[in-house]
């Protein structure tokens, strides 16, 4: 029988159910379990109230047809991927984000959300088969012990992970450990002839999701948050707070790429952003004790002033709820481009073994009635190319590209028209850049070796780049046309060859990604986030709406 489930829903993101599909592998007598619906406690013998018969009858049909294949198939069973494949098909019939997670995933896929974990604390990557620091995080065991950014790790207690394949989630369980115990790295260094060995004892790791906050000028905060996990709204307080006291008036959140997370947290933020007692957010599931309705109930840190929030196509989810919100309430100017359109609900329920069911349980809805779910009535191979379509139909890059049904109008607080079912338009539409996009540059990021060549680049100049405060290397550095040809070269001897054309179209935006990567390994997030702001066009538009007076809630009406 399953545990009780638990009392935090879940808004998982777009493609983490695709992942725990394909890696599913649980015993037979699990993928029987799974089939005959005992994931909410249910005896399996026993009627579902909404089903009489079936639930009892499906049971005994697979169970007969299990012992048949079991004892007589003629060749032997691979019970797991039998077990596999019923789990993945059953899940796949019901929507795109109900999801079974086997026990030795559950845990990297809850710690998603979590607000600290316990490690080394330490940012890497892979390049070319060889774990690389990215970064040490401040104040935790790597940093303290003297890891660099630019180590190679070579072996983890005695263990070769370089040069061996190893994945990225791989590599995070043997850097992972209670608290307390000891982990010996063998490292490379640029600048040591020989593998030196450091032995490090795991710790307490802050897992911010607050990635950076900081005044863009003397009067206007920005925050950007990466997911809503359990620390998220006690984060975003905190910084809030510090930009309010260093004399911000006005701000800009951003959620572009936030996948999501916990629905509590997501609507406890926006709380703060709405006055008096009005709905944020409401849900409909099949039973009463899934339809819930939440409402601004305290007093808001920034419940005035001008508010400015950032989507994109990778906002998802919790982060689609207070963008709704604050868009149904005229609140904030929503600035970018169509949100991801996913207003499903999961319930996570725990199963004996250590596994958990991500269960959908209801549809969430804006505070104007709005459904924000993209539609998946064609099947999830559909589902999973709706992003590639809007890339090839050029929603991406006009904004009338677009077309919704009129009966998917609404009507904000004060008038203005917005859409449902399918994701958050924006306001303001700010394309994507075409002019400095190409094959090329797509090539040269999915292979990191964009990444690859700023860390290398760092650890060459290493003294000088450390010489430098943050905000001179921000004023006076630059990439020059001999560093990009010689980005261009590692690309051709690693196979892919520089068509002059389109390295020319996009060396500003190669030279931006540089400068920004460099900074990352120099001077910390805020210094990489401060430089990527040079070529962000949705915040350029997001500080002349602040300029010109289009952030502010009053005037609003003036955009219908």
């Amino acid at each position: 029988m399953a545990a009780e489930p638990s009392l935090q829903p879940v808004l998982s993101s777009g493609p983490e159910p695709r992942l725990a599909r394909r890696r599913a592998r649980q015993p037979w007598l699990l993928a029987l379990a799974l089939v005959c619906g005992v994931l909410i406690g249910a005896n399996p013998f026993r009627p579902s109230d909404q089903n009489p018969d079936g639930t009892a009858r499906g049971y005994l049909k697979f169970k007969e047809i299990l012992s048949y294949v079991d004892r007589d198939y003629v060749d032997s069973v691979d019970a797991e991927a039998l077990s596999d494949y019923a789990i993945a098909r059953m899940l796949e019939r019901l929507d795109p984000h109900s999801v079974f997670i086997p026990a030795k995933q559950q845990q990297a896929a809850s710690a998603f959300l979590q607000s600290d974990f316990d490690g080394v604390g330490v940012e890497f990557n892979i390049f070319h088969d060889t774990v690389t620091v990215v970064a040490p995080l401040s104040g935790g065991p790597a940093e303290q012990s003297g890891l660099q950014a630019g180590d190679r790790i070579l072996a983890v207690n005695g263990e070769r992970v370089s040069g061996v394949h190893i994945s990225t989630e791989q590599m995070f369980q043997k850097l992972r450990g209670p608290r307390g115990s000891k982990v010996v790295l063998q490292l490379r260094r640029h600048t040591v002839a020989k593998p030196i060995n450091v032995a490090l004892v795991r710790n307490r790791i802050p897992n911010n999701s607050v990635d950076v906050a900081y005044l863009l000028d003397a009067t206007t905060g920005y925050i950007k948050i990466s997911r809503f996990a359990s620390g998220t709204y006690d984060e975003f307080k905190q910084a809030l707070g510090d930009l309010r006291r260093q004399g911000m008036t006005g701000l800009v959140l951003d959620l572009r790429g936030n996948p999501g997370g916990y629905l509590d947290r997501a609507t406890k933020l926006a709380d703060e952003f709405i006055g008096g007692t009005r709905k944020i957010v409401y849900t409909d599931g099949k039973g009463d004790q899934y339809d819930t309705q939440t409402y601004s109930r305290v007093l808001g840190e920034f419940e005035e002033g001008p508010l400015v929030v950032l989507v994109d196509e990778g906002s998802a989810s919790a982060a689609e709820v207070v963008a709704g919100a604050l868009q149904d309430h005229d609140r904030a100017l929503v600035v970018g481009r169509r949100t991801f359109g996913k207003g499903l609900v999961q319930q996570p329920i725990a199963l004996n073994d250590g596994s958990e069911l991500r269960l959908t349980i209801a549809r969430y809805y804006t505070p104007s009635g709005r459904s924000i779910q993209k539609s998946y009535s064609h099947g999830l191979a559909a589902y999973e190319q709706d992003l590639q379509n809007r890339l090839r139909h050029g929603e991406l890059f006009h904004a009338d590209s677009i077309h919704f049904a009129d009966s998917l109008r609404y009507k904000t607080v004060h008038g203005r028209t917005v859409y449902g079912g399918g994701g958050i338009m924006p306001d303001l539409f700010v394309p994507r850049d075409t002019t400095a996009f190409s094959a090329y540059y797509t090539r040269l990021q999915s292979h990191n070796l964009v990444r690859e060549f700023a860390l290398n680049y760092f650890q060459s100049h290493k003294a000088e780049l450390e010489a430098l405060r943050p905000e001179q290397y921000l004023a006076t550095f630059r990439i020059s046309d001999a560093q990009l040809q010689e980005l261009a070269e590692v690309a051709a001897k690693d196979g892919m060859p520089a068509n002059p054309i389109h390295l020319k179209r996009c060396a500003e935006l190669l030279r931006n990604q540089l400068k920004a990567y460099i900074a990352r390994s120099a001077y910390g997030k805020p210094a990489y986030y401060a430089t990527l702001r040079e070529q962000d066009a949705e915040l350029k538009q997001a500080v002349q709406a602040m300029a010109n007076g289009s952030a502010n809630p009053m005037q609003k009406l003036s955009m219908k």
